[in-house]
């Protein structure tokens, strides 16, 4: 399924609280406290020649996010920052004055941390984020799982020291309940998805975003023309879309928002013009997209400088893990999760679909901009979708990085 942005906000200019939020200095205020963390680093940025010649496009650049943090997935960039700015903001208000980053390790710091509680609702990575920041600056967490999440990647969550809630039916499910018991203890929500009254700390996550963005910029020999990003709630497209558009202006790129079709509440909310919960149906292998409701501050942002929406079925996700895994002519090899290729599977259909190719007008000068939000983050779940353990592939990259 495939449609063009026909919203009324479509090109109007962000909202200036969105802009504030996705904007140069927010964002360069977000790689300064990355340069706080000791394994930072940024991820590399792959050219894939080979592909590009047998789709007909210019360039294809796939920014890969399995190297993040040291948790595998763009998301660390966004609940651990969000949990930092959170406890600093806090130790302002009780020592009343002004907290920096560069405090974030001294006793007085930690001791505020250490009477904190960080709650999310997780399908795996936003939640590895949240344990993560929480563990780093001294506080503690608390994440809700639902149903589907697998016990390898609670595992990876756990390791952290969170306390793991498990709760019955889907990741909405576990929204709902991670807020109720949240307020009722006095916990700290810190959520990747937004509803009415609650936008900043969202805000926040999205703002972790952008880093990745920023290194993406400097790491292209030239800017994009198109970019595909997948979206669960939106926050991820949202950032990288609002990023751009403020960034390049004019001289932006045509954005594609891509979706899972058995969770694809992004689209269903372009097709009918508003935020819409979708019926949960059956799960779909890119378990960390499986959403049914759109993020409210991702879909204000996305209704005006989103300029596609589409959707990409199993088999299209489970065909670009593995033509990543085995890549053709001098392209190398790359772990990409079930919902790390999504972006790259929505633009495999657009650049063979002659209408949706001519909609967006792709062309053999246009160079493609797409992002691997996660690698193997349940490695058991890869090799058996891909047939190969996650370092088995990574052994065959052949250094083709730009």
């Amino acid at each position: 399924m495939f449609l063009l942005n026909k919203h009324p906000a479509h090109r109007k200019p962000l909202d200036p609280m969105d802009a504030e939020t996705l904007g140069t200095a927010a964002a360069e205020e977000v790689e300064r406290f990355l340069s706080f963390r000791d394994n930072h680093a940024p991820t590399p940025l792959h050219a894939l020649p080979a592909l590009a010649a047998e789709v007909g496009v210019g360039a294809i650049h796939i920014k890969d996010e399995g190297y993040r943090l040291g948790l595998g997935s763009f998301k660390a960039l966004g609940g651990s920052y969000a949990v930092i700015r959170l406890v600093l903001e806090e130790a302002s208000r009780r020592l009343g004055r002004a907290v920096d980053i560069a405090e974030l390790h001294t006793p007085e710091i930690h001791a505020v941390a250490s009477e904190m509680t960080v709650a999310c609702a997780t399908d795996g990575n936003h939640g590895r984020s949240v344990a993560q920041g929480a563990q780093l600056v001294g506080a503690r967490a608390a994440i809700f799982v639902h149903a589907g999440v697998s016990e390898e990647r609670v595992a990876a969550i756990a390791r952290f020291g969170a306390q793991m809630i498990r709760v019955e039916g889907t990741y909405d499910d576990s929204v709902a309940e991670a807020t109720r018991v949240a307020a009722e203890k006095g916990w700290t929500i810190v959520s990747d998805t937004s509803w009415p009254g609650y936008e900043r700390i969202p805000g926040l996550v999205m703002q972790g975003y952008t880093a990745m963005v920023r290194e993406a910029l400097r790491q292209l020999p030239e800017p994009p023309t198109h970019v595909f990003v997948q979206s669960g709630v939106g926050g991820v497209a949202a950032a990288v879309s609002g990023y751009l558009s403020l960034v390049l202006g004019d001289r932006r790129a045509t954005f594609v928002v891509v979706d899972p079709a058995r969770a694809a509440c992004v689209y269903e909310s372009a097709r009918a013009g508003h935020p819409v919960k979708i019926e949960h149906g059956e799960p779909t292998v890119m378990a960390m997209l499986e959403c049914y409701e759109p993020s409210l501050v991702a879909w204000r942002i996305l209704s005006r400088v989103a300029d596609a929406f589409m959707t990409v079925d199993e088999e299209d996700a489970v065909a670009v893990m593995n033509r990543l895994a085995r890549p053709d002519g001098a392209d190398p090899a790359i772990v990409a999760g079930e919902s790390g290729g999504a972006g790259l599977a929505g633009f495999m259909r657009a650049a063979a679909d002659p209408e949706i190719r001519d909609a967006l007008r792709l062309t053999n000068a246009s160079r493609v901009f797409l992002i691997n939000t996660e690698g193997a983050t349940d490695p058991e779940r890869y090799a058996e979708l891909v047939g190969m353990r996650p370092g088995a592939v990574a052994t065959r990259t052949k250094g083709a990085s730009a």
